[in-house]
């Protein structure tokens, strides 16, 4: 698992899972944070990070 951490695709991938989670939750928890952007950003985002979790090396 420790040898995931040193692959800098898997680092990068978790980040940005890590912030599509937050702005999807955010889309739909908050009101204030209840924007087109935010949700369409954050399937992006989650595509993005997904896609950089699986490249193998």
């Amino acid at each position: 698992m420790f040898e995931k951490f040193n692959q800098l695709s898997f680092v990068i991938g978790v980040f940005f899972i890590t912030v599509a989670i937050i702005l999807i939750a955010g889309y739909f928890l908050s009101s204030a944070l209840h924007f087109d952007i935010n949700l369409y950003t954050g399937l992006g985002m989650m595509v993005f990070g997904l896609v950089m979790v699986n490249i193998k090396e």
